[in-house]
């Protein structure tokens, strides 16, 4: 029985994928194998002994302890792509918020209640609405700082509005440089597209080399009048620094899907309460590819979208699997493959991957691992955790 603990509320189509015989789901769930959440912080106190996973449904993983998981030998994964449509389609709101005085005009037309006729309101309306013209995006600059999930999709969306894309992302990797449209200016440096964009949107994850980036000193390279939208994560952006830009009116407008004391009530600065993933949709989605991974991993010890383990693979068991994490130093699978030979066990089929200090091992064996070799692997130094599957098969 593979037990998962769940915190927040998960949907309903991806709990699905973990019900039926031989998993056990729900908040109380004691014991757990793995843990199930979206935006619940962990502690280091929250990963009980026996912990082997934690899924997070969605893409960031601030919320969880990865370093002390790892330390452990307990996978983390999360979901990237899960949720970027529904990202996409919020930055774009934000770019016609931002283009068009909408909001303004929302307020004026509220503000007209108490007006007693018609043709009075409509006197009103022409005389004002100049007040809250605004202008096209096709023909205008939009910068693109990151072009993963989010940001290729959000580049496409800006091609077909007929804007001028450009794009900067000095990690971007192959696969995703064959999914961004050949359209897409690629700009070497990150003041290069400030100084050319009207628009700038940021979707970098908040890595130790991205948070902070857009401090004061990046922002003067900003075209005057230009608009940041940051849809990506708080700390990548300097509050202070885009305050004192607003003032100087070096930004005409700051859009964010995180609100903050430092700008509260600050004019120009428009925030959204963390809606980013907040659809029906992108929950699911989330949900989905969370349980999967962690269905995937306890049934088989299969690991992909892991953001401290290697992506590892093997057929459907062919025989009697363990699963051996360890740290990534010389010698390792000398000593794992010792202990199955003075037990006379056979290997059938192996794989070992590395990722950073980690390295896991999946392998399937021809007779079942007894516990005293299973001691055995424990006790090596360099071992973080041992697994060993139910069943041959299925």
């Amino acid at each position: 029985m593979y037990r998962v603990r769940t915190y927040n509320q998960i949907a309903a189509k991806g709990l699905a994928r973990l019900s039926g015989e031989g998993f056990q789901v729900g908040p109380d769930t004691a014991e757990p194998h793995a843990l199930l959440l979206r935006s619940h912080r962990l502690g280091v106190d929250d990963l009980p002994p026996g912990l082997a996973a934690v899924a997070r449904a969605g893409v960031g993983v601030n919320n969880v302890p990865v370093a002390d998981c790892t330390r452990r030998g307990i996978v983390v994964f999360n979901t990237p792509g899960a949720n970027a449509n529904s990202v996409k389609e919020l930055v774009l709101a934000a770019l016609f918020l931002a283009s068009r005085d909408v909001l303004g005009g929302f307020d004026f037309a509220r503000s007209l209640a108490t007006v007693g006729d018609d043709d009075a309101l409509h006197r009103r309306v022409e005389a004002d609405k100049r007040r809250f013209r605004g202008h096209e995006v096709a023909g205008r600059a939009l910068g693109i700082v990151g072009l993963g999930a989010v940001g290729s999709r959000v580049a496409r969306a800006g091609l077909q509005l007929g804007m001028d894309v450009l794009g900067h992302d000095p990690a971007l990797s192959v696969d995703a440089a064959w999914r961004l449209p050949s359209e897409v200016r690629r700009m070497e440096s990150l003041p290069a597209l400030l100084a050319r964009s009207d628009y700038v949107t940021l979707h970098l994850p908040a890595l130790p080399d991205t948070v902070g980036l857009v401090d004061e000193r990046v922002l003067r390279h900003c075209r005057p009048g230009a608009v940041l939208l940051n849809f990506a994560r708080q700390e990548i952006v300097n509050a202070a620094a885009v305050k004192a830009a607003l003032e100087t009116k070096r930004l005409r407008a700051y859009f964010s899907d995180f609100p903050t004391v430092a700008l509260a009530g600050v004019a120009g600065v428009y925030a959204t309460p963390h809606l980013g993933a907040s659809t029906v949709e992108a929950e699911e989605n989330c949900a989905v590819m969370a349980a999967d991974r962690l269905r995937a991993f306890l049934r088989h010890g299969t690991v992909a979208n892991s953001v401290n383990f290697p992506t590892v693979s093997l057929d459907a068991p062919a025989g009697h699997r363990v699963a051996v994490t360890n740290l990534n130093v010389a010698g390792m699978l000398g000593q794992l493959t010792t202990v199955f030979a003075e037990a006379e066990i056979n290997v059938i089929d192996m794989i070992n991957k590395s990722q950073d200090d980690v390295a896991y091992n999946l392998i399937d064996l021809d007779t079942p691992l007894s516990p005293q070799a299973v001691r055995r692997i424990e006790a090596i130094d360099e071992v973080l955790s041992v697994r060993v599957f139910n069943a041959a098969a299925g």
